[in-house]
């Protein structure tokens, strides 16, 4: 797996030069708008509730000794919550809304290295691309959000919370890097089998995922661009795997 992960981040070496050649920026423009709407009414949100969160934890220390001190740590903690949990929904509104955007970006970049091979693929509508884009997200949503809760509780143990980050950031990198591969899937498999593919694909995935979560971490502009470049070099590794030209290591 690890190869793979290193295989999913490599990918995005030669992205804006791809995004340029084949002239896909104006395909962004709307994607662009929705995640940085979506990333402003979600961190006004965060910001506003993460002192309400905080308080709530600290009500848990029942004594006076040491109140002041939990209750910082409180703060902190449900401020941490709350940005995970914003990251995760952030994540699947943007991808979900994007879908019909994504998709002929995708479809572009197929025909550049493999001609054109339409024949080979499903016939869906913007409208069908968008409910099974919602579908897809609000589905992986739930599967995130049952698996970073529990996670999120480690946070409490000092020492493992430090494994429990690291835990975390692959969780979310790989639902990320999961939305930005279903975008080529989406023509060429149906609904499960695409769920399928990801789940033998995990490593490629993550890759992806990482550069996608490192890339929110920069301030606007890293949510302006991770559309862009993440669903390019997810594209273009996603095509090798379906024609049959790649080096990925085959997961079980």
């Amino acid at each position: 797996m690890i190869k793979n992960i290193i295989l999913g981040i490599k990918e995005y070496s030669g992205v804006f030069g791809l995004i340029s050649k084949l002239k896909l920026w104006k395909y962004f423009f709307i994607p662009m708008i929705i995640s940085l709407v979506t990333a402003i009414l979600i961190g006004v949100e965060a910001y506003a509730l993460s002192d309400n969160v905080g308080s709530f934890i600290s009500k848990a220390w029942i004594w006076e000794w040491g109140k002041e001190t939990f209750t910082s740590i409180s703060n902190f903690i449900g401020g941490v919550i709350v940005l995970i949990i914003g990251l995760i929904l952030y994540k699947h509104i943007v991808m979900g809304l994007s879908a019909p955007f994504m998709s002929p970006v995708s479809e572009k970049i197929e025909k550049h290295f493999y001609g054109d091979v339409s024949y080979k693929h499903r016939n869906t509508t913007n409208t069908e691309q968008l409910i099974r884009g919602l579908r897809l997200n609000i589905r992986n949503l739930i599967k995130e959000l049952l698996i970073s809760l529990p996670i999120l509780l480690l946070k409490f143990i000092p020492i493992v919370n430090i494994f429990s980050t690291l835990l975390l950031f692959l969780v979310q990198a790989y639902y990320a890097g999961f939305g930005n591969i279903d975008y080529t899937l989406e023509r060429h498999l149906k609904y499960k089998e695409s769920i399928e593919f990801v789940s033998k694909n995990k490593g490629f995935a993550i890759g992806n995922g990482i550069v996608f979560m490192l890339f929110l971490l920069i301030p606007i502009v890293g949510i302006i661009i991770v559309l862009p470049l993440s669903v390019t070099a997810a594209s273009t590794k996603t095509l090798k795997l379906i024609h049959g030209k790649t080096e990925l290591v085959y997961e079980k």
